[in-house]
């Protein structure tokens, strides 16, 4: 039974044999009951506002051309967003970075300054207490 459709009565059409009998090996291929494969049938050319006269080849290729056209847009958006924000903005960052190596340098050269004077004072204070002959 179709959901939704219980409750519903059959009505009957009339259509040629020939297409009835294609009709049914529809339905069977696609494993849905005649009712349903029609609605679904219908509700496809109205949502896609499709004629069944009309021959889907052009319209396909239309829209395919139309998709690559808007890849393509999107592909050009992101290039530029990486050629004017993305690589300027990482170029300034390595230069921050760069800039902070320089300046910890010098400090490290202070730092050991700083042990070698504690150094020469440790050693001028014990050459003192020698001399004295402590």
């Amino acid at each position: 039974m179709d959901k939704g459709y219980e409750k519903e009565r059959f009505e009957s059409i009339s259509i040629k044999s020939s297409v009835a009998q294609k009709f049914k090996k529809y339905c069977k291929a696609i494993s849905k009951s005649q009712s349903m494969t029609l609605l679904a049938m219908l509700e496809f050319f109205e949502a896609s506002g499709l004629s069944p006269e009309e021959r889907l080849g052009p319209n396909i290729k239309t829209l395919e051309s139309l998709f690559k056209k808007r890849i393509n847009a999107v592909i050009a958006i992101v290039r530029d967003i990486e050629k004017n924000q993305t690589k300027p903005t990482v170029a300034m960052m390595q230069s921050l970075f760069e800039g902070f190596e320089t300046d910890k340098k010098p400090l490290f050269l202070e730092k050991k300054q700083i042990e070698n004077d504690e150094d020469n004072k440790a050693s001028q204070i014990q050459s003192n207490l020698m001399n004295k002959g402590i």
